[in-house]
C-alpha cells in the first residue's frame, strides 16, 4: 500500500524520470503535488503497471492533483551535461513549475541537488512506496513514450514506438544499418564493441 506522505507538509511533490537508460529520445521527468483526500487504488510505480493501465491513471492523476508538471530534456543536454545531471535538472524544471509552491520534496533514487532552498529526501524504490513519486512515475512514462510514438513517424525504421529508444537488439540493428539521427545520444554505446 503506498503512503500519501513522508514528511509533515502539506504542499509535498514527489518526482521522478523516465527514459535515463534509452539510447534516444528525451529523458523526461515530471512533478506531481497531491492533495490529503488523494486515492487511487491501481496507481504503483509505472514499472509494474500495463500501457493500459498507465494510460488509464494519467487522466485521473491529472484530474486530482493539486498541480503537475512534466520537463523532456533533449539529446543535445543529455550529451552535454550527463544523464545523472539532465535527469536532476529535467525534475528540478518540473517542480519549479508546479503552482503552489512545493514546501518538500520526495525524490525517487539515491541522488538530486537542492533547488530553492526547498527541503528534499531522495527514497530508493520512492515509486513502489509513495503516491505522489508513483503518479510521477506514471506521467514521466506516459508523456515520454507519446513523445517517442511522435518521433517513430519521422524514424520508423529504429520502431521507437514499440521499444521507446531503449537499447534492445533490433534498436542497436537500426543504428548499425541506418546510422544515428538527431534524437540519439552520442556519448552513449550505441552499438555493442
Amino acid at each position: 500500500m503506498l503512503k500519501l506522505r513522508f514528511s509533515e507538509f502539506e504542499f509535498e511533490c514527489g518526482t521522478d524520470e523516465a527514459g535515463r537508460g534509452c539510447l534516444a529520445g528525451p529523458v523526461t521527468a515530471a512533478a506531481v503535488l497531491l492533495p490529503e483526500n488523494f486515492n487511487i487504488e491501481l496507481l504503483n510505480d509505472s514499472k509494474q503497471l500495463s500501457e493500459k493501465t498507465r494510460d488509464k491513471l494519467r487522466p485521473l492523476i491529472e484530474d486530482l492533483a493539486i498541480s503537475f508538471s512534466v520537463t523532456h530534456l533533449e539529446p543535445l543536454i543529455i550529451d552535454g551535461i550527463n544523464i545523472l545531471n539532465a535527469s536532476i535538472q529535467a525534475m528540478q524544471e518540473s517542480i519549479i513549475k508546479l503552482d503552489p509552491t512545493p514546501l518538500y520534496i520526495i525524490v525517487d533514487g539515491n541522488r538530486f541537488k537542492p533547488i530553492n532552498e526547498i527541503p528534499y529526501r531522495t527514497i530508493i524504490k520512492g515509486d513502489s512506496k509513495y503516491m505522489s513519486i508513483a503518479a510521477a512515475s506514471v506521467l514521466a512514462k506516459t508523456y515520454r513514450d507519446e513523445y517517442m510514438n511522435k518521433i517513430h513517424e519521422e524514424f520508423p525504421m529504429y520502431n521507437w514506438k514499440q521499444n521507446k529508444g531503449y537499447p534492445t537488439k533490433e534498436h542497436r540493428e537500426a543504428i548499425k544499418k541506418y546510422g544515428t539521427t538527431k534524437y540519439h545520444r552520442m556519448t552513449f554505446r550505441l552499438l555493442k564493441d
